[in-house]
C-alpha cells in the first residue's frame, strides 16, 4: 500500500509517548521515582506532547478532518474508535498523577493511577497495531507478529528516551534495566526477521488464481485489466517496492531500530556520564521506527489487487 506519511509519523511518536507513559506509570506504582516535581512534570508533559502530536498528525490522513469526532461512535466493532478513545482517556491519569505529584501525595492513590496510566497506555498501543492486524483483506497485516512489533517499538523508544532525559539528573541505568532493554530489542529482531520471511511465503503465492478460489498453482490469464486508467485503488491499494531495495531497507532498520541502541546501551554502562551515548540511541531507534513503519505499509498488498496482472 502507499505509505502515508502522517500515519508514519503518529505511530511512531505517539508510541514513543506511550511507551514513556507505560514506564512512569509502571514506576509510580511501584516505587516513585528520585525526581523534583518540576522535573517529573517535565517528563510528563513531553510524554503527552507527543502523543498529542501524533493524534494531531493522523488527523491529516483523513479526508474530511472535521468529522473526525464520528469515529469514536463504533467502539463496538472498530478497533479504531477504541484507539482514539483510548487515546482520550490516557490523558486523565496522566493528568491527575501530574497533580499528585506536584502535592508531594504519592500514596495509595499516586499508585492507583500509575498502575491505570501504565495499562492504559498498553491498551493504546495494542489498540493501534489491531487496527491493522485485524484486516484479513491486507494478508501481510493480519499477522500475530504485528501486535508485539508495535508494542516492543512503544516501549522500547519510550523507554530509551526516557533513560536518556533520566540520565541528565546524574542517573545511571543499573544491570537489570540494562538486560531488560536489551532482551527486548533483540526480542524485535527477531520478531522482524520472522515477520519478513513470512512475506516471502506471501509473495510466491498465485494471486489471480487465489483471488478466483482456484487451488494452488492454477494459471489465470486477464483477458483485460479491470479499467485502462489509474485509479484510487492502483494508487493507495498497489504500491510496489522492489525486491532488491526492500533487502537494504530492512537491513538498514534493523540496524537503526535494534544493532545501535543495542551497541549504545552496552557502552553507557561503563561511562559514567552516559547521556550522549543514550541520546544517539533514542535517534538511531527513532529513524530505524520510521523505516521500519514505511516498509510495514509500502510492502502490504490489498487483496483487491489479486485482479490486476
Amino acid at each position: 500500500m502507499k505509505p502515508a506519511f502522517s500515519v508514519i509519523f503518529f505511530t511512531t511518536l505517539s508510541g514513543a509517548g506511550y511507551g514513556m507513559l507505560f514506564w512512569l506509570g509502571l514506576h509510580y506504582a511501584w516505587s516513585p521515582l528520585p525526581l523534583s516535581r518540576e522535573f517529573a512534570a517535565i517528563l510528563f508533559a513531553l510524554a503527552l506532547l507527543l502523543i498529542s502530536i501524533g493524534l494531531l498528525s493522523s488527523l491529516l490522513h483523513l479526508g474530511k478532518p472535521a468529522r473526525a469526532w464520528r469515529a469514536l461512535s463504533q467502539w463496538q466493532s472498530s478497533w479504531l474508535s477504541r484507539e482514539g478513545l483510548l487515546a482520550m482517556t490516557s490523558y486523565a491519569p496522566a493528568f491527575g498523577l501530574m497533580a499528585l505529584i506536584w502535592l508531594g501525595a504519592l500514596s495509595l492513590p499516586a499508585q492507583a493511577l500509575g498502575a491505570l496510566l501504565a495499562l492504559i497506555a498498553l491498551a493504546t498501543v495494542s489498540a493501534t497495531a489491531m487496527i491493522y492486524a485485524s484486516l484479513r483483506t491486507i494478508p501481510a497485516w493480519h499477522d500475530w507478529r504485528v501486535l508485539p512489533v508495535y508494542l516492543l517499538y512503544a516501549v522500547l523508544s519510550g523507554g530509551l528516551l526516557l533513560m536518556t532525559l533520566l540520565s541528565l539528573t546524574g542517573w545511571r541505568p543499573a544491570s537489570a534495566v540494562l538486560y531488560v532493554a536489551a532482551a527486548g530489542l533483540i526480542a524485535l529482531t527477531a520478531l522482524k526477521l520472522s515477520y519478513w520471511q513470512a512475506l516471502v511465503t506471501l509473495e510466491h503465492t498465485p494471486e489471480p488464481a487465489s483471488a478466483l478460489g482456484l487451488a494452488p498453482g492454477s494459471v489465470v490469464h486477464a483477458f483485460e485489466r479491470p479499467h485502462t486508467e489509474r485509479s484510487f485503488i492502483t494508487r493507495e491499494m498497489g504500491f510496489v517496492l522492489a525486491r532488491k531495495h526492500a533487502r537494504v531497507l530492512r537491513l538498514l532498520a534493523i540496524v537503526l531500530s535494534a544493532l545501535l541502541p543495542l551497541l549504545a546501551l552496552l557502552i553507557s554502562h561503563r561511562l559514567a556520564a552516559p547521556a550522549g551515548v543514550l541520546a544517539s540511541a533514542v535517534l538511531a531507534m527513532g529513524l530505524g521506527a520510521v523505516l521500519e513503519r514505511w516498509l510495514f505499509f509500502a510492502e502490504a498488498r490489498h487483496v483487491v489487487m489479486r485482479y490486476y496482472p
